[in-house]
């Protein structure tokens, strides 16, 4: 069961040196629609396997998904579009609308680097809570889309601070290390839920994409699929570029 995790292009807030958080009326700039057009070609070998386009709610996930869903078909006949409210951007609260040169003058700009779980922005929400939704909502919506046999592939366009939070659960590592992790816009993250581990793909991908298919049971043993290989994978069918961007 494998999730494209997909950063929103790039938009008017990216470069204006402002904290847009929720705020409305933010749209793709215009490196943001190229990306978002660019994204059929990169991953074209593999839109017919798209079991669905989940998204978060606000415009520039719209705007960056369009093009996508428009080359998966018509209406009738493409996969879903689902709006998923727990992918959406952080609530800042007091934070929105301000911009990074005075933020970084507040006390709690050295927590959410050094200390994320412990950060609470006021009047908004913690980062430790906005993981806690990303992950469930992400891990609720791959039983769904990943289909009987764990074989489904599904994109879920969402913002930088979200999908950290969701590679870095993916990884095992603590919510204070997802500073370390770089999502770009428009970069792509692939995690495999398998049943006995998530596996990451890749991190921060800005290039064509290959989905790696789970390794059929081999040897005497029959190892399982879902079982890691004990001094590192051959390489013979996870095919994910060796560079991310």
């Amino acid at each position: 069961m494998t999730v494209i995790l997909l950063r929103h292009g790039r938009s008017t807030a990216n470069t204006s040196g402002v904290l847009a958080g929720r705020s409305p009326g933010v749209h793709l700039d215009d490196r943001g629609r190229e990306q978002a057009d660019d994204l059929v070609s990169r991953l074209g070998d593999h839109l017919a396997e798209i079991r669905a386009i989940v998204r978060s709610p606000l415009d520039r996930c719209a705007e960056t998904v369009a093009p996508l869903l428009a080359a998966l078909g018509t209406n009738g006949d493409r996969p879903p579009e689902v709006v998923v409210d727990d992918l959406a951007e952080v609530d800042y609260g007091g934070w929105t609308g301000r911009s990074i040169s005075e933020l970084l003058s507040e006390p709690l700009w050295k927590v959410v680097q050094q200390q994320p779980s412990a950060a609470v922005f006021p009047d908004g929400e913690g980062l430790a809570d906005v993981q806690a939704r990303a992950v469930r909502a992400i891990r609720e919506l791959d039983r769904v889309y990943g289909g009987p046999d764990g074989s489904g592939v599904w994109v879920a366009c969402s913002h930088g601070d979200v999908i950290k939070s969701i590679v870095a659960d993916a990884m095992g590592s603590h919510l204070d290390a997802f500073q370390r992790i770089v999502v770009e816009p428009a970069s792509i993250s692939v995690i495999r839920y398998a049943s006995s581990r998530p596996y990451v793909h890749t991190v921060n991908n800005t290039q064509k994409l290959s989905i790696p298919t789970p390794r059929p049971p081999t040897g005497d043993d029959q190892q399982s699929s879902d079982d890691a290989v004990v001094g590192g994978d051959t390489g013979a069918t996870a095919t994910i570029p060796a560079t991310s961007g």
